[in-house]
């Protein structure tokens, strides 16, 4: 079952791009509590603190979908807190399903972090915040710039930055979003890290923005 969002379903830690673009292009999908599983996990090994993230995360983030992503085949269908995993880069649990058949899974990291893991972990973003910024960026993007750039592989390694600044809202980790004088860069290598395959490399160049195109009236930050 499908539900329209609300104020309540609109995370404030969001810049005001990113609360409208989930208004109006997000809704939720029924998800079941993780208070079902905490009991198994528990005797399997799973530490309580783990649980009570994947708790939080649901709580906040769970059933929410979005738009799809211009790389990842679109990223999660939507969110949903399951199976928690511990290596050495500690425990995780998975963000939600694909949308698509993947060769790795949306993850979210020991400190917060979204990602996808496969031969590694790779974070993507700081946070889900992050990500979700990145969704409404290239939302924006896409309707304001005059033109767009594809860019993979070793072509990536030409792009010059001088003069751009990044992008703080989204938290980019493995994945960054650049800001110039009249354009956007969008970089995304999680995947060539998580599968070690360097070819995987994506950057995408929206061009020909104004002021409005290149910010959409927020800051870098929210205050």
């Amino acid at each position: 079952m499908n539900t329209n969002l609300t104020d309540n379903d609109l995370p404030n830690t969001l810049t005001r791009r990113a609360q409208y673009f989930v208004g109006v292009h997000g809704f939720k999908v029924e998800v079941r509590s993780v208070e079902e599983n905490r009991q198994g996990w528990l005797e399997g090994g799973v530490p309580a603190a783990v649980i009570n993230r994947m708790a939080t995360f649901q709580q906040r983030w769970g059933g929410l979908r979005l738009p799809p992503a211009p790389q990842y085949d679109g990223g999660p269908r939507y969110f949903d807190a399951g199976t928690p995993e511990s290596d050495s880069a500690g425990w995780c649990f998975e963000a939600g399903t694909q949308r698509t058949a993947l060769p790795y899974s949306f993850m979210i990291g020991p400190s917060g972090e979204f990602g996808v893991y496969a031969d590694t972990w790779a974070p993507l973003h700081a946070t889900v915040e992050g990500w979700v910024e990145s969704l409404a960026l290239t939302h924006h993007a896409l309707m304001y710039a005059k033109q767009i750039t594809r860019l993979t592989d070793h072509e990536v390694e030409d792009i010059d930055l001088d003069g751009f600044e990044q992008v703080r809202e989204v938290m980019g980790l493995a994945d960054t979003w650049w800001r110039g004088p009249d354009s956007l860069v969008a970089l995304y290598t999680g995947e060539a890290a998580t599968l070690n395959f360097p070819r995987g490399r994506l950057a995408l160049i929206y061009s020909g923005l104004d002021d409005w195109g290149l910010r959409g009236g927020v800051e870098d930050n929210k205050d």
